[in-house]
């Protein structure tokens, strides 16, 4: 068994191993390296006959889709346990309803200053009179987002949330299921809360599904493992897939949204993690993980699992408040996609159609930013929630056809800022509220977040 601190820091175990062939960290860098290689090689072979993909691409396609679903699949049972249990341990702490506003406030505050940015970025480069997409491109979205998504998608279809879509091609009908994590943080909150109120009878539950929350967490280990692989998959197949082409004539608004993502991630996060007295090298080391895999995975749902873990083990935020905090973040807070990206890309919208926008436009902007991803978490996207900014501002939804060929690269980033921030409110509210391990924040990483479960292993 792993020797640790007090505090529950884990301390450096020995291994047969160096410890850069141990190390998560390392180990993560080594598969975005080699997936670029794998990349570069597939997209320079030839496609196979009929024009479908070679077969390296088909088979790095197949090992990063596996990757990201066993993630999602693991995210179920993780949400409604750990929601579930961190109810119920939320007697332990103290002020709990002030965690809950002090985290909303944090998402309204860094949503609004991303948004701010997004606007002084979009007005200075100016991107849609500088493209040379055509008007041809412009297509009416096949969804958009709605004001009132958000009261109906907190009603829960069926008990976990689950919903199926029935597609036919060709003849052949092929079934896929989806999930709203929003409806299952709502039922695991009723459930928990229920709980609670039952008593004493409800502590065989309650003891249920911490064994359950355990079990679920020790799988999740084995498939984080896995993420060097996926990793390397993942960034192989947008490589071969992308390449520069997806960028084309959308060069300088692809450049304006990375260079909003770059302020908020290298300048804006960096200020709130010093203002509250906390080091700045300890919170990207922390969370590097899980922005790593967010930026080739493109899913904060599918990084979740990752995202929650890092922040209560890399950068000590109690469990209990951690396994509310993030997976309600990965659903209404993402100041890439919600922020950044629907600001800049409305600006794009209103020049190439050559629609002057007035300073009360600038505000429905900065109000749909703010509370606009609570109004779409029911089916949280980017191109939803362009699609609400372009419906409150009056612009064609037709706009948002002309950004789809940029869509894969700018969204590796965006994706990558929602993680980063899903994580970093939870720390901000922690600390203020003193209820943030201030060791294990500033423990050395040794490039791996999970060492208490390696040296089980």
């Amino acid at each position: 068994m792993p020797s640790s601190t007090s505090t529950g820091v884990p301390e450096k175990s020995t291994s047969r191993f160096p410890s850069w062939a141990t190390a998560f960290g390392p180990q993560i860098v080594a598969g975005l390296v080699l997936g670029v290689i794998i990349g570069l090689v597939a997209r320079a072979m030839p496609d196979a006959a009929g024009g479908n993909v070679n077969w390296l691409v088909g088979t790095v396609q197949t090992i990063g889709s596996s990757y990201v679903k066993l993630l999602t699949v693991a995210v179920i049972p993780l949400v409604f346990t750990a929601i579930v249990s961190s109810i119920a341990n939320l007697r332990q702490v103290a002020n709990a309803a002030r965690l809950a506003v002090q985290t909303l406030l944090w998402f309204a505050i860094t949503a609004f200053i991303a948004v701010i940015i997004g606007i002084i970025v979009g007005l200075i480069t100016d991107p849609g009179s500088r493209t040379d997409v055509a008007v041809e491109a412009a297509k009416e979205p096949k969804s958009s987002g709605s004001w009132w998504a958000f009261i109906t998608g907190l009603v829960p279809n069926n008990f976990l949330g689950l919903g199926a879509k029935t597609s036919v091609t060709e003849g052949v009908a092929t079934t896929s299921l989806s999930f709203n994590v929003l409806q299952l943080l709502v039922i695991a909150g009723a459930i928990g809360i229920a709980a609670l109120k039952i008593g004493p009878k409800a502590a065989p539950f309650l003891e249920f599904n911490a064994s359950l929350l355990a079990i679920v967490q020790k799988v999740l280990w084995w498939i984080i493992r896995l993420a060097p692989i996926g990793t390397a998959a993942l960034i192989a197949n947008a490589v071969a897939t992308y390449g520069w082409d997806a960028i084309g004539s959308l060069g300088v608004f692809t450049a304006a949204i990375y260079i909003g993502l770059a302020i908020v991630f290298f300048v804006v996060y960096p200020i709130l993690i010093a203002a509250h007295g906390l080091s700045v090298r300890s919170f990207f080391s922390g969370v590097w993980p899980a922005t790593q895999l967010g930026f080739v995975s493109r899913s904060s749902i599918g990084t979740l699992p990752l995202t929650e873990r890092v922040t209560e083990r890399n950068l000590g935020v109690p469990r209990e408040y951690a396994s509310f905090a993030v997976p309600l973040g990965a659903t209404t807070k993402m100041d890439g996609c919600a922020a950044i990206y629907p600001a800049i890309a409305a600006i794009f919208v209103a020049g190439f159609y050559d629609v002057p926008l007035t300073f009360t436009d600038y505000l429905l902007i900065v109000v749909v930013s703010v509370i606009g991803s609570a109004a779409t978490a029911g089916t949280t996207g980017a191109t939803v929630m362009l699609t609400l900014t372009l419906s409150t501002l009056g612009l064609p939804l037709a706009g948002v056809g002309l950004l789809l060929a940029g869509e894969p690269i700018v969204d590796m980033g965006r994706t990558a800022v929602n993680v980063t921030g899903q994580a970093l409110v939870p720390v901000i509210v922690a600390k203020r509220e003193g209820i943030l391990d201030k060791e294990r924040f500033d423990a050395p990483r040794n490039g791996d977040p999970f060492a208490e479960e390696l040296v089980d292993a």
